[in-house]
């Protein structure tokens, strides 16, 4: 009987030649990462459901995997607990642990544990998945890889404009052209002072995180139902509205004097608001830094007052990049956080980071057919087999490749020749020796280009010396 055999909805299997390619992501996110001085650290896929409960908010919490304990999960809960308690109340009771949902929160208690043996600021980067309990969609796993930078200890908005660089840097180097987005969550934060709901700015973030996925119409509704009055949604959709109006903007070759009249005007009406202003005083600094370096900046960097990011642990800067060619959900976002330490016994400890959401950056690239052709390839040369004696000359000549830094195998099996060429072309390998009793006599091979087609006037394919094939490969 045939067995239905498939995987769990929102993960995926990775060929060979999409794991070459993502590899390809992987190591250009990671050299630009070691260019500018970060760290790698690795943390365990689950934590305590303690240490990540509470930390994403209401929604964040519902979409966290938890695990069952080892055993009997049911010990000590009885019918009348389960009928009684809420879900939430039970999971803590049958969950002790849980897979984690971002890299930030493993962080922050990675450094409350190791606080002694760390150098403040510390600057970290970490390439590993996350899963969480979403509705798969298009860009949206379950389980999916996060690439994240942070540096914690350090106040200093310099860490800000330098995770701009980066970006920058990462997404120049795999030819994708961006938008990043930037906001303050003091603004928010002054924004809803200014509307008479001081007390709603998460709810206000977390609803506003969702404006591209659900509409504007249901943002309304969703603040509503939080007990947002018309009054005050009314204001702050006035706001928005002359914030999208009238967004900084900062690009190569533009003046940046009346993107700052347009802040400025922001400015004034957040005037009545310290943590507003605050928040605009930090967003001019990051301008000023960044105008000035602007010549080495390949893309685009917008003020958007609407970004909000949904997370509960942002106060400060909050970052948002968009692929200017694809319609795709952000593609690496993050932002500062003051105080995600503190929840774990290390308080005063600002850190900022961002994470580059390497499965989108990979879909964006798919589409875009942005991947370099030799990313797919994982073999440089094949040396074919021709029976004992010639497999001891080309394993002799493939140890000499290998040593020089070359990929190069040896069909494993004596079959007849067009077999192992096709296997040559099945793998996209673009080079092919061959090396059998003549070319043994003559020390050499023939060498054979798989990507050249052959007419009455090309050559038959040319005899060459080890050396002369090293130095053909190296160039």
């Amino acid at each position: 009987m045939a067995v239905n055999v498939s995987i769990p909805k929102g993960t995926r299997d990775f060929s060979p030649a999409e794991m070459i390619r993502r590899k390809y992501i992987f190591q250009t996110v990671e050299d630009v990462f070691r260019l500018y001085g970060y760290l790698p650290i690795e943390t365990p896929a689950m934590e305590n459901l303690s240490t990540l409960t509470g930390k994403y908010g209401e929604e964040g919490d519902r979409l966290i995997f938890k695990i069952l304990n080892s055993g009997n999960y049911l010990e000590g809960i009885s019918v009348e607990d389960i009928q009684n308690s809420s879900t939430a109340k039970l999971a803590a009771r049958m969950c002790e642990k849980a897979l984690r949902y971002d890299l930030t929160v493993p962080f922050a208690r990675y450094v409350v544990q190791n606080r002694n043996e760390i150098t403040f600021p510390f600057k970290r980067y970490q390439i590993q998945p996350v899963w969480r309990a979403d509705r798969p969609q298009k860009g949206r796993y379950r389980e999916f890889y996060q690439c994240d930078v942070d540096v914690i200890g350090s106040n200093s908005l310099l860490n800000e404009v330098e995770l701009i660089q980066i970006i920058d840097a990462v997404f120049q180097q795999l030819g994708l052209n961006i938008t990043i987005k930037l906001n303050n969550r003091k603004i928010l934060s002054g924004i809803a002072e200014v509307i008479g709901a001081p007390d709603k700015v998460l709810d206000i973030a977390i609803a506003l995180d969702k404006a591209d996925k659900i509409g504007w119409e249901n943002v309304d509704k969703e603040l509503e139902n939080k007990g947002i009055s018309r009054e005050s949604r009314t204001l702050l959709y006035d706001i928005f509205d002359y914030g999208e109006r009238s967004g900084l903007s900062i690009v190569s070759n533009a003046p940046p004097a009346p993107d700052r009249i347009a802040l400025s005007n922001l400015k004034n009406t957040l005037k009545d608001s310290n943590i507003g202003c605050q928040g605009i005083n930090e967003i001019y600094k990051i301008i000023n830094f960044l105008n000035d370096i602007n010549p080495v900046l390949d893309c685009k960097v917008e003020f958007d007052p609407t970004l909000a990011r949904g997370l509960n642990y942002y106060t400060g800067a909050i970052f948002e990049v968009k692929a200017n060619d694809v319609a795709m959900g952000s593609i690496c976002g993050g932002g500062r956080y003051d105080d995600l330490t503190g929840i774990f016994g290390l308080p005063d400890v600002s850190g900022v980071g961002v994470s580059f959401g390497a499965d989108r950056i990979y879909d964006v690239m798919n589409e875009l057919e942005l991947f370099p052709e030799n990313a797919a390839i994982s073999t440089k040369i094949l040396f074919t087999n021709h029976g004992e004696n010639e497999i001891m000359y080309a394993l002799e000549a493939i140890k000499e490749i290998r040593r020089a830094g070359i990929s190069a195998e040896l069909f494993p099996d004596n079959i007849p020749l067009k077999k192992q060429l096709s296997y040559a072309n099945k793998r996209k390998i673009p080079y092919v020796a061959l090396g059998g009793s003549i070319e043994m006599s003559e020390k050499c091979f023939t060498f054979k280009e798989m990507n050249v087609t052959k007419n009455d006037n090309t050559p038959n394919d040319p005899k060459k010396t080890l050396l002369e094939i090293i130095a053909l490969l190296k160039k």
